[in-house]
Parts: structure tokens; sequence; C-alpha cells
């Protein structure tokens, strides 16, 4: 069954260099001018929606790996494409909401109505007090950021806006000129707690989820639009992760997924490999895939010939997802492949 051409095709700009951790070297340089070069290449050959996750560190190849800074990289990008939708990551406790709503709306006339955000609950904290901002714990997180997205949705759709709560204050915000998108860009989201997911279903329009078989994002749908459904609001959107490649004969699948799990292949990977299995109670094959490749990706089996692929994303669409959000490595060759063989 081939995918339908109602699902939306997104990907993870590769701001950190790459996805995989057991291959130092991807072959693609958390630089401007190879992202740049990609989300022009993405949107000519059928991309919708790039990711832009915001992270001070280089959480796969490193903390002294270089990685760009998420909302200066988009705002250029914003300037030099024309139809991908730039779904950039935000993490409250690293922007004073009245002032990120400013910059955002002033980002998305930049793009003629073309950003979304996806708000992410600060989870990292050696980065946390390595920048200086304080980390909390993790329904605390969530209280702050329930509250953060009110003062972003007042100051972007009120005339004046006053907020005083917990966490933050504003007295007669006047945010001009309002984001072109209406009601306003769309707020994507993932999370597995209960505190993620009420908080989610109520405030959010997307939920987004790690890679997962069909199978388990139907269930996560079902549960995610009863939630939404006790709120009394409508249906949310759906998005998944993958790690995404075809290849012409099942071999040559087995070959690279052999590659890419190969922890022994790099020191330092593989060290961590150690030290992280010891605190998993996974079987070990999937442990060993789950490290390799960041977000779950091999778990989304988005990987095969390119039928089997087009097979899997039809799944995908039966159960409701409405957005994949794939990884590639090499990006650009990849995702030229992937849309030769699976898109077009």
């Amino acid at each position: 069954m081939q995918g339908k051409k109602g699902i939306r095709y997104g990907y993870w700009m590769p701001v950190f260099g790459g996805w995989l951790r057991n291959v130092e070297d991807e072959n693609m340089q958390a630089s401007w001018e190879y992202t740049s070069k990609l989300a022009r290449r993405s949107e000519e050959i059928g991309f919708d929606l790039s990711l832009i996750a915001e992270l001070n560190m280089n959480d796969i190849k490193g903390i002294d790996a270089p990685s760009l800074d998420a909302w200066s990289t988009s705002a250029a990008l914003a300037a030099v494409t024309k139809t991908l939708e730039l779904m950039v990551a935000v993490r409250p406790t690293f922007h004073l909401p009245a002032l990120f709503a400013k910059q955002a709306a002033n980002i998305d006339h930049i793009s003629g109505g073309r950003l979304a955000l996806n708000v992410v609950s600060s989870w990292w904290e050696q980065e946390a007090r390595m920048y200086g901002v304080d980390f909390e714990r993790h329904d605390d997180r969530y209280g702050r950021t329930s509250e953060w997205l009110d003062v972003v949705n007042g100051a972007w759709s009120q005339k004046s806006y006053n907020h005083t709560g917990k966490y933050y204050q504003t007295q007669n915000t006047v945010l001009e000129p309002k984001p072109l998108r209406s009601p306003r860009p769309p707020i994507y989201a993932g999370g597995e707690s209960e505190a993620a997911k009420n908080l989610i279903a109520q405030k959010c329009d997307a939920y987004v989820m790690h890679g997962d078989s069909p199978e388990h994002v139907a269930a996560k749908i079902a549960d995610m639009s009863a939630r939404r459904e006790k709120f009394g609001l409508g249906r949310m959107q759906f998005g998944v992760a993958g790690y995404a490649f075809t290849r012409n004969s099942e071999s040559e699948v087995a070959k690279d997924i052999e590659r890419i799990t190969d922890v022994k292949q790099n020191a330092k990977g593989y060290a961590n490999y150690q030290q992280w299995l010891q605190g998993t109670q996974l079987e070990q094959k999937m442990s060993i895939q789950e490290y390799s490749v960041s977000n779950r990706g091999l778990r989304s089996g988005l990987v095969g010939t390119p039928a089997q692929v087009q097979d899997q994303i039809g799944k995908f669409e039966e159960v409701g997802v409405d957005l994949l959000l794939l990884q590639f490595s090499p990006q650009l060759e990849e995702m030229e492949r992937f849309s030769d063989s699976v898109i077009r």
C-alpha cells in the first residue's frame, strides 16, 4: 500500500551535524551554509516542514561538538525559503514569554506566515547549569510551560494583555504586528507523562511522538483524542518521528542497519552505550537500536525497499498520523533518494 498524498513529510534539520551516535562524521556540517542549502532543496523535492531543534549543546555528538542556535537560524531560513513550514523548538525556561511572542511574530512575518512552534519542557540539567538557567523538576516544568503558553497566546491575540501568575507577570503588553497565521502559529508538543499529555491536549494544536510502530502510535492517538474530547476541543494533528532510508534490496537494508548500530566503531559512543545500558531494562537488540539513533527513530520501521517504506507510511496514515518527522544520514543525499523513491 503506497502512502497517500494526504500525509505531510517533515524532517529534522541537522543543526547538530547528524543523528547517529556511533558514526562520528555523517558528512553534514552544523553550519549555515549546509542548513540553508538543505532547506531550499527540500522544498523543491516534496518536503513540507522542517523541525529546528533548540539545544545550546550537542547531545548527539558530544557537548564539545558544534550546534546551531535554533532561533537565529530559523529567522535566516525564513528569508531564504518560500514554502517550507518552520517548526522551531522553544523551551520556556530559556525565553521570557512576552519577549518571545514578539520575536516569533516577527519571524512569522519574515516567512510569510510559515512559522510553527515545538514547545519543549527542558530536560537537560547540565545544559541549564552551563548557561545559567534555572532547572526545575518534571511537573514544575509543565506548570511553567502552561503559564508560558498563556502569556504567549495572550500577547498574540489581545490588543493589550495583563498577566499575574506564579512564574510570570506582565502589564499592558502591546504586541504589534500580530502573527500572520490565524488564529496563531500552530503549537506542536510531545511528552509521555500524565502532566505532559494533559497540557498538550488542552493547550496545543498537535501532538508529536518519538519513533514507534503504527500499532503503538494508534493507541497513543486514541488516548490523546480522548483527552482532547474531555476538554471540549476539536481534533488535533499527530506527528511521528522516524529514521528513514530506502535501498534496492533487503540485504542492502540489513547492511546499513548493521553499520548504524555498530557501537564498537566509535569508542566514545561504545563507552556511553555501556553506561546507558545499565539503566535500561529493554531487551538488548532494541536497546542498541534506540541508543544508536536519536528519538527512537528505528522503531518506526521506515527503512527498507521503497515498496516496504511506502507500505509502512500507509499504515501510519491509516491510524491517523498527519505528519512524519524524518531523520536521514547523510541528510541531503538520503532525502533526494527518499523523494525519488517514496514521495514522488
